[in-house]
């Protein structure tokens, strides 16, 4: 028993998958943190892009022929 145990002590084979684990989770409350800072900035950006496309008509943008 005392052998089993101790080879499973030594085994490293899931240690990359663990650290890459780590790593994503590091950087997933990393973004979080960023968004949560900037939630008034990102969403003054998308108010000012909504308020300058709002009297824009459909028919005011034309692209240009492929001929």
């Amino acid at each position: 028993m005392l052998d089993t145990f101790k080879r499973f002590w030594a085994d490293e084979s899931g240690q990359g998958l663990t650290e890459y684990a780590l790593i994503l989770a590091l950087v997933s409350v990393g973004l979080l943190a960023v968004l949560v800072i900037f939630r008034n900035a990102i969403g003054n950006v998308f108010d000012d892009v909504a308020n300058a496309l709002h009297g824009v008509s459909p028919q005011s943008y034309i692209p240009a022929s492929s001929t």
